[in-house]
């Protein structure tokens, strides 16, 4: 997909994670949810002609000046019934309003890709569905999360909205189209869907990435509103880290390092088990405190972040390596559980 964005700092810029990366709960063809933003309506496009006729097109029934019957001259009130012209044909434009007549082409989906490789979760809600749509719908699904394992989120994005072209009312489509989005930088379309992905199922699961995407678009302090809808004694420890993060991010976005410092030294910065959530905590603490001039206690974390980061999902080692000249090795660095408590206050 697009950058790495599991490597940038919760204090710099949204981040939606490696390619291929389940970014909180599933990507596009994992746990995604539903719609059809930008479908046709029935009708036809906006600005297309009615079917009645071009505008100015005469009445049946008389040469232009002549009384129609009951009527004066160039009375319109008898004019003929809608989708018929002077010569009894629908005018040539209405070929636009046939069904499917403007529908972008679907991308190619490979041979090898199948309905079974789905996360059985999206299967299941695939099944309101016709069992032939189903399918096709699951395999551009499927098609779309190898794009972005593959960090081809153009083509990744294209399979979503020929999904959402059949699937509209199902969440997964919905929920993989705003991840899409999100990940791509098109921030405006992610709060978009994942607004609608919140309506649709109920869940506060999206609220980071929606507020992440505020952020994005310039506006921290829309962003802190949004988290304060969250009750975070109500959501598991990964979405909790998730909000943090996203606030303490927003909070420096205002000018307010120390402010999102204090934010970041909640239990979990310590306590966490290893992997990302954690590694993800120290990583944005050791960045915001390098934003605060302390640079020694800045890559004693960077340094913990990337032992606790045993899945790659920041390049904490990286940063290290960069700091320091020395190749990061884990055996090397030394376990202090006991005394890696964040700095009172």
């Amino acid at each position: 997909m697009a950058e790495d964005a599991g490597r940038r700092s919760s204090a710099d810029r949204p981040r939606g994670g490696k390619p291929g990366e389940k970014p909180r709960r599933g990507k596009p063809g994992e746990k995604p949810r539903g719609g059809k933003p930008g479908e046709k309506p029935r009708g036809g496009k906006p600005g297309d002609r009615p079917r009645g006729g071009k505008p100015g097109d005469k009445p049946r029934g008389g040469k232009p000046g002549e009384k129609p019957r009951g009527g004066k001259p160039d009375d319109r009130s008898q004019a003929a019934p809608a989708g018929r012209t002077t010569a009894g044909r629908r005018p040539s434009s209405a070929r636009s309003d046939r069904p499917g007549a403007d529908r972008p082409r679907d991308p190619h989906i490979p041979d090898e890709v199948t309905a079974e490789q789905l996360d059985p979760g999206v299967s299941h809600e695939l099944r309101t569905l016709p069992e032939g749509l189903a399918e096709i719908v699951a395999r551009h699904l499927v098609a779309a999360d190898n794009a972005l394992v593959e960090g081809d989120i153009t083509t990744a994005r294209a399979h979503i909205a020929a999904a959402k072209r059949r699937a509209g009312r199902v969440a997964p489509v919905r929920e993989a189209a705003g991840i899409a989005a999100y990940l791509d930088g098109d921030y405006s379309e992610a709060i978009a869907e994942l607004r609608t992905v919140r309506r649709m199922t109920g869940s506060d699961e999206y609220v980071p990435m929606l507020a992440d995407c505020e952020r994005g678009l310039g506006r921290p302090r829309r962003a802190l509103e949004l988290l304060k809808e969250v009750d975070q004694r109500n959501v598991d420890p990964a979405t909790r880290v998730e909000l943090t993060l996203v606030a303490a991010g927003a909070r420096a976005d205002l000018g307010q390092v120390d402010a999102a410092l204090v934010l970041l030294q909640m239990p979990e910065l310590t306590r966490l088990p290893k992997g990302t959530p954690r590694a993800r905590l120290q990583y944005a603490y050791a960045d915001l405190l390098l934003q605060a001039g302390r640079v020694d206690e800045s890559l004693d974390w960077m340094r913990r972040a990337a032992e606790s980061d045993v899945e790659g999902a920041t390049d904490a080692a990286e940063r290290v390596e960069e700091e320091t000249g020395l190749t990061f090795e884990e055996e090397e660095l030394v376990e202090s559980e006991g005394s890696a408590e964040p700095p009172e206050g």
